[in-house]
């Protein structure tokens, strides 16, 4: 998929119509240092700590481009919960010529209130095709978390789409993960583009996939792989894990330490 064809190029923050940079979730410094993020390959991820701020604006692009808030496709229009914020209102995204055939906004914090609502919807009486059946055919809530994430990805995803998604891996296995890798690139093949918050340093393995590190005191740059803090901590446990366990049991240690 060449980067002219990428459904979404770019999402770009209008400072101009923030009043104040007080209040959340322009005070988050990723935010309130973001001036845009371009998207120029079929796999984007946007990596960072806990509270950088990537899953907030993860989320405003999600809405500014059509999405629930709390996930699923452009036709799912339901709310359990009003928690979002209203980010979206200040984002500009900057669409391709091509439109996606497809789509689908997965959060795995919300996932459970996406699962509930495919349910509900089969039990309107209509005629046709049981939504679930684009699912796999199994209520989301009658597999593991992990089933039901993979599930989807496997099934609903169907290509020449737009995919974001929060986080994919908090239910998946290693080897699920590397399953999912596999799908990506199936789904990639077929003119899709991912943009995926995560701190899996498998997913971020993605070849040739563009990752936008958050910090909490800069503004967002492009990484390589081997350069996020998710890759260089785990390479670290698994070749130093004696002096790695020594060191974060040291009773001076802080999580915020440089490893």
């Amino acid at each position: 998929m060449l980067d002219h064809q990428l459904y979404v190029k770019r999402a770009e923050l209008l400072h101009e119509r923030i009043t104040s940079y007080k209040d959340y979730p322009f005070h988050i410094p990723a935010v309130r240092y973001l001036e845009q993020l371009s998207f120029t390959r079929p796999v984007t991820f946007i990596v960072g700590e806990n509270g950088s701020g990537k899953s907030t604006l993860l989320e405003a692009i999600a809405i500014a481009w059509g999405f629930n808030a709390e996930g699923g496709t452009l036709n799912y229009s339901f709310e359990t919960q009003a928690s979002h914020s209203n980010l979206h209102e200040y984002i500009r995204l900057a669409r391709g010529v091509k439109r996606p055939k497809d789509g689908f906004f997965f959060r795995a914090e919300s996932y459970y209130n996406v699962a509930s609502y495919v349910d509900r919807l089969d039990e309107e009486p209509a005629g046709g095709r049981r939504v679930i059946e684009s699912y796999g055919g199994k209520s989301l809530h009658a597999q593991s978390h992990g089933e039901s994430f993979f599930s989807t990805f496997l099934n609903r995803f169907g290509g020449k789409g737009l995919y974001v998604m929060d986080e994919p891996e908090a239910a998946l296995s290693p080897v699920r993960q590397l399953s999912m890798l596999k799908r990506m690139h199936e789904l990639v093949q077929r003119d899709s583009q991912f943009i995926i918050a995560t701190h899996s340093p498998i997913l971020m393995a993605y070849p040739n996939a563009e990752i936008w590190q958050f910090y909490s005191d800069r503004a967002p740059e492009l990484v390589e792989w081997e350069d996020t803090e998710h890759y260089i901590v785990t390479r670290k446990m698994m070749t130093e894990r004696e002096r790695m366990l020594q060191y974060l049991f040291d009773d001076e240690y802080e999580p915020s330490d440089s490893m």
